[in-house]
């Protein structure tokens, strides 16, 4: 998701034509996944009134693309979304912005949260008001939703980790990792670090802790270049943030060598943005995980419209192949699928990055 500096945020960063018209019939449909318990308070019980949404930042080609997506599948899900708020990568802004809405009288809210810990504030507000929640692309340590809309990033780091494995015996490999502080960078990295030390001990791992901050990840992935000259893979935990200076780290120093040349540094992005598939098509990486964001606006709208009309959930299989799983924390979040994009596959039409206009 591409570059600026940010304070403890959390962006990181995919749609089935699932019509909500189908009311209940599509919420119990799910596997025997779901249960009806009607109104819960929130809302007016029958899913309407105005949703607040609350955006994390607008300088990611990411997140600009969920924003372009949010009155599409608010629309098409029947949600009364009011604008779009960014947050401008701040965290006590967003928390800010959530009472803003409140104060509107907004009936649901969909919010992306900057930071894990932080974004409780504006959970409890909201549960206070009896304003249901929906968190997409990051999960929150403590406070209530009514699901957690996200891909599986732990299965991000390890389909990394695999690709480097798979295309390098042995050798140094860079991880260039989010913000540590969020459950999305500390998925990433410690599956990509456990991955590869169980399956690929001939690798060595160098981090680099960026905070989600192109400028850190560009000054400290050139440190380490000149420290070490013979890296042979790069895996960018957020391709939005980092690819771009990535890209122009390596070619000021003359190692940006196109896949099948030699001196090729093998690189494995985040995020499934036009940019990085644009790179895949030019050698200048090798691959990504898509992180869907039309299934985030989608299933966003879907969920809150769901928790307005009392509707809860349980743990098991979707009918829009993905997963819903209990967190530690006992928040639920359907896990969307998160596909692997090589030269291979590049071109789906399928893909959210493809139909970008």
């Amino acid at each position: 998701m591409p570059g600026s500096t940010v304070r403890k945020r959390n962006t990181s960063r995919m749609l089935g034509a699932v019509a909500l018209a189908a009311g209940a019939s599509l919420v119990l449909a799910a596997c025997g996944s779901t249960k009806d318990t009607g109104a819960s308070g929130a809302g007016g019980g029958d899913g309407t009134g105005k949703v607040g949404v609350v955006l994390p930042l607008l300088t990611s080609p990411f997140w600009q693309s969920y924003n372009d997506y949010v009155p599409k599948m608010a629309k098409s899900e029947g949600v009364d979304a009011m604008k779009t708020v960014n947050s401008n990568s701040d965290p006590s802004q967003q928390i800010t912005d959530i009472n803003n809405q409140l104060n509107q009288g907004v009936k649901g809210l969909v919010v992306a949260p900057l930071d894990s810990a932080a974004i409780e504030a504006g959970l409890d507000q909201a549960e206070r008001k009896g304003v249901p929640v929906v968190a997409v692309d990051v999960a929150p340590d403590k406070g209530k939703v009514a699901m957690v809309v996200r891909a599986n990033n732990v299965a991000y780091g390890e389909k990394a980790c695999r690709y480097l494995g798979e295309h390098i015996t042995s050798g140094k490999v860079v991880q260039i990792m989010g913000d540590l502080a969020s459950v999305n960078g500390r998925d990433r990295s410690e599956a990509f670090r456990a991955c590869v030390k169980k399956n690929f001990p001939k690798l060595k791992v160098l981090e680099i802790p960026a905070k989600w901050e192109s400028d850190t990840a560009a000054s400290k992935l050139d440190t380490l270049l000149n420290a070490n000259p013979d890296i042979k893979g790069i895996y960018l935990q957020a391709g939005g943030v980092y690819l771009a200076p990535t890209l122009q780290t390596l070619k000021s120093k003359g190692m940006l060598k196109k896949a099948g040349q030699q001196g090729h540094i093998a690189i494995v992005s985040n995020d499934g943005i036009p940019q990085e598939f644009d790179a895949i098509r030019k050698g200048e990486i090798d691959a990504t995980v898509s992180q869907p964001a039309d299934a985030y606006a989608k299933y966003g709208m879907y969920y809150i419209k769901a928790a307005m009309q009392g509707k809860q959930f349980k743990p098991g299989p979707t009918d829009h192949d993905s997963t819903i799983v209990k967190l530690p924390s006992g928040i639920l979040e359907d896990q969307l699928p998160a596909p692997l994009v090589t030269k291979d596959n590049v071109d789906d039409p399928g893909l959210w990055g493809n139909t970008v206009e």
